[in-house]
């Protein structure tokens, strides 16, 4: 399977469960892979045979900055959803990290990994693509 990546996807927003995070925007920074068959845009050339990257990126930016979840994990999921929600997307690989979260490391970081099947499995159970 064939990858686009998004990588180094930095963003500020609430984030913790702490009531220090509650009150101040902190640095997250997103890394994204969304597995796909590029066989037929490496073909044609046409952008409309391709993953629509700046939308999935432009989504993830709107739903970060506009949230304040209480666990990065969480936020990974919800980043993951959004890349499913693009049907040439088969896969998604989304990781978070959360710099400064521990004292003495340099960051904490959660990644998931979900499929179109996990979408759908999600959506029968009520969930929201995001």
């Amino acid at each position: 399977m064939d990858k686009i990546r998004i990588e180094d996807l930095h963003l500020r927003c609430i984030i913790g469960i702490f009531p220090e995070e509650r009150e101040k925007k902190q640095d997250v920074l997103i890394q994204a892979t969304l597995h796909t068959d590029l066989q037929r845009p490496g073909e044609t050339d046409d952008v409309a045979d391709t993953v629509d990257y700046k939308g999935i990126k432009n989504s993830i930016v709107e739903l970060v900055e506009s949230s304040e979840f209480l666990l990065i994990e969480r936020m990974a999921a919800s980043i993951a959803w959004i890349c499913l929600a693009d049907e040439k997307v088969e896969r998604a690989e989304v990781r978070v990290d959360k710099p400064g979260a521990l004292r003495f490391a340099r960051t904490v970081s959660v990644e998931v990994e979900r499929t179109r099947e996990d979408l759908d499995r999600h959506l029968s159970r009520g969930g929201r693509p995001s």
